[in-house]
């Protein structure tokens, strides 16, 4: 698919016109400059022809801002990566020395640019415009991000020059959400699987903001994989970026099949990792534990990862049979084993029992332990089933199933787990009345 970038000094309504040319509010936006630090994609449709969208932060040279070479170096792959640009611009201001810059790097890089003079909502504005000129392209584009006036003038000239693509029928396929907390690590793991720097990474914690999807395929097996802004208690979170940030983060979640929760082996699987476990187990996504800078451990030994191991299961009883991978984005130490074992999950998820094959394993093993009884009231099992869920359900049914408690259900759901390969998957059972 063809690739549109995005590009232009910071605060003059690139994510704006993002989210209009995706038609959803995908990208954070915000009055305050810096708040796009990655290359954001999403797709667009005009004219019959599909594209990608990138969405990249503020271009600015010699800043001071932390985060700013990282940026700059996101915005240069996204035009290398790019078959057109659009160039946007600020009426408002007029033209700035760092209008002049981007617009001296976008002449170099040969591609079709497009002029985008953005917030001209009145024509007023548009004899205000005449200005851009200046920059020494032959034409510009009048648009407004906010209302999408001019947009469509500005997509038909940029459609025109994309290279035609053969049509292809897109496949749902599976989405991975790597998350955690601020700074856990979980950018690093996603460049050092691409193998190249697709996410800012900095020592600061919150560099990622918005959650962002990236296409990969590994073992035979095509997935996305959606990098997450750290998430931390509501408390902690102070700004209005932070808020949307952590949203989007939660969002994805919900969105997503399977959950690489990234843990910091330095912090430990403090309150807020668990609050995130407990997130993804009750949205019934498949889980993978990455214990990230495990290199930065001293003294390790089968010892220290058994009881490791053995002080996270004591955090998530009564669920498990969850796999925990220790790995080192900045070393590449097993991060595809880290992936395997996410495929392998997600397979589990998908796990489908016949309903006769269910019924000759369970229903013995019910007979042998049945639920206690209730004041000489006894619960006798006749049939179950998988239901036609993305996930796994159980459904049992029996004469009185309210007299069926939480405990048996657990030991229940412990059969069903020792019996099938559901490794790192809720599993949902319930007692019906037949």
């Amino acid at each position: 698919m063809s690739i549109v970038a995005i590009v232009g000094r910071p605060n003059v309504g690139k994510s704006t016109l993002f989210n209009r040319l995706i038609q959803r509010r995908e990208a954070i936006i915000d009055s305050v400059s810096g708040v796009t630090r990655d290359r954001h994609y999403g797709k667009a449709f005009w004219n019959g022809k599909d594209f990608s969208v990138i969405d990249t932060g503020g271009y600015v040279k010699s800043s001071e801002d932390v985060f700013q070479p990282e940026i700059d170096k996101q915005v240069l792959l996204a035009i290398e990566e790019a078959d057109a640009l659009i160039f946007v611009v600020d009426v408002e201001t007029g033209v700035t020395g760092m209008d002049e810059e981007v617009a001296n790097l976008l002449r170099r890089s040969e591609k079709p640019v497009f002029l985008a003079v953005n917030k001209v909502d009145n024509s007023m504005r548009e004899n205000d415009a005449v200005e851009f000129y200046s920059l020494g392209f032959e034409t510009y584009y009048t648009i407004s991000s906010v209302s999408g006036s001019g947009t469509g003038d500005l997509l038909d000239a940029v459609v025109a020059v994309l290279p035609e693509e053969e049509e292809k029928e897109e496949e749902e396929i599976p989405r991975f959400a790597v998350v955690g907390r601020p700074n856990a690590g979980k950018s690093s793991f996603i460049n050092a699987l691409l193998g190249q720097e697709r996410f800012v990474v900095t020592d600061e914690p919150g560099t990622t903001r918005d959650s962002i999807d990236t296409h990969y395929d590994r073992f035979g097996f095509e997935f996305k994989l959606v990098d997450t802004a750290g998430i931390r208690r509501k408390s902690k979170v102070k700004e209005d970026i932070e808020f949307y940030s952590v949203m989007r983060s939660v969002r994805a979640i919900e969105n997503s099949d399977v959950i690489l929760l990234v843990v910091d082996a330095g912090r430990g699987f403090d309150g807020q990792v668990q609050n995130i476990f407990w997130l993804a187990e009750r949205n019934n996504k498949g889980i993978v534990i990455l214990i990230n800078k495990w290199d930065t451990i001293e003294d390790k030994d089968s010892n220290v990862t058994k009881k490791f191991i053995e002080y996270i299961e004591t955090k998530i009883k009564p669920f498990t049979d969850v796999p925990i991978v220790f790995i080192s984005a900045l070393s590449k130490q097993r991060i595809y084993k880290a992936i395997e074992t996410a495929v392998q999950v997600y397979k589990n998820r998908s796990n489908r029992v016949k309903t006769r094959e269910l019924n000759d394993i369970m229903l013995p093993i019910i007979a042998s332990n049945p639920p206690p009884a209730h004041k000489a009231k006894y619960v006798k099992v006749k049939f179950c089933m998988q239901l036609p869920m993305p996930y796994p359900v159980f459904v049992f049914y029996c004469n009185l199933p309210q007299y069926v408690k939480d405990p048996y259900k657990r030991f229940i759901e412990n059969k069903l787990r020792e019996k099938f390969n559901f490794n790192g998957v809720p599993v949902t059972v319930y007692f019906r009345k037949k």
